[in-house]
């Protein structure tokens, strides 16, 4: 096997800490490994499947009756296909709903049961899709179910709910802090440190926050950039005053390293 030469291995040497949920991380750590980084996994929180059954039930019951089915998260929608399909055998189950979503993991889940998504916003984030929604249509009474986590800010239902929309919430999924003080790779985090850590979710920006003792350098450590994935993490990080060193230009892994290799540069 042919050897990758040191331009195509940037991060050659680099210590890159990933802070994306175990069972998420593989096309993270395998994009960083292809450039040569020694990847850190530091899985600062899980997301479970998470839902009353009775609203579920509900929910797919009526589906016929919502007119935009709204996700807002790859984890939200992989959850409610897996749902979806224990309860129905034909994806026209879902009936004539028009589908929005925010992020392109998003809308790459919906792709993948052969759906097409009918709206997403080039910004990837709940108030850029309120607007594009509002804009595209009257929504004065249309039925709308937005699916969520137990974390999700109402801001997108709120805006949709000016917008004089029914709105129902589906919660499908809970975001929980990791706890990493007797974790080995946090152990190897404090003593050595890293060159960047790269954050995806505000609930990941508040774990690490949270857990800042667990995290604590040592005094030879060495200090990692901090790097977001977008707007809402990075309001998140500067809320809790925490350095914003790089930002994606879009809400994407490939967008977020560009950021990492332009800094790092």
């Amino acid at each position: 096997m042919a050897k990758i030469s040191a331009p195509n291995r940037p991060l050659a040497g680099r210590r890159i800490v990933i802070t994306r949920p175990r069972g998420a991380n593989a096309e993270w750590r395998g994009q960083l490994e292809a450039l040569g980084a020694d990847v850190i996994d530091l899985p600062l929180i899980q997301v479970t499947k998470d839902y009353d059954k009775h609203t579920l039930v509900e929910v797919f019951t009526g589906l016929g009756q919502y007119e935009w089915l709204v996700f807002t998260s790859a984890n939200g929608a992989r959850f409610f296909f897996e749902e979806f399909r224990r309860a129905f055998d034909d994806i026209r189950a879902l009936g004539l709903v028009q589908i929005a979503v925010v992020g392109e993991a998003t809308a790459d889940v919906v792709r993948e049961h052969h759906l097409r998504v009918e709206l997403q916003p080039k910004k990837a984030n709940a108030e850029e899709l309120a607007k594009l929604l509002i804009e595209r249509e009257s929504l004065d009474s249309a039925k709308v179910l937005v699916v969520t986590g137990n974390l999700n800010r109402d801001t997108l239902v709120d805006k949709l709910n000016e917008a004089r929309a029914i709105v129902d919430r589906l919660p499908i999924y809970k975001t929980e802090d990791t706890n990493l003080a007797g974790d080995p790779v946090a152990g190897d985090f404090r003593q050595h440190g890293a060159d960047a850590i790269l954050f995806a979710s505000p609930s990941a920006v508040q774990s690490f926050f949270d857990q800042a003792a667990a995290l604590k350098l040592g005094a030879k450590a060495r200090r990692p950039l901090s790097g977001s994935i977008g707007a809402t993490t990075t309001a998140a990080m500067k809320q809790l005053g925490l350095p914003v060193d790089f930002e994606a230009t879009e809400a994407s892994l490939g967008s977020l390293v560009d950021a990492l290799l332009k800094k790092l540069a």
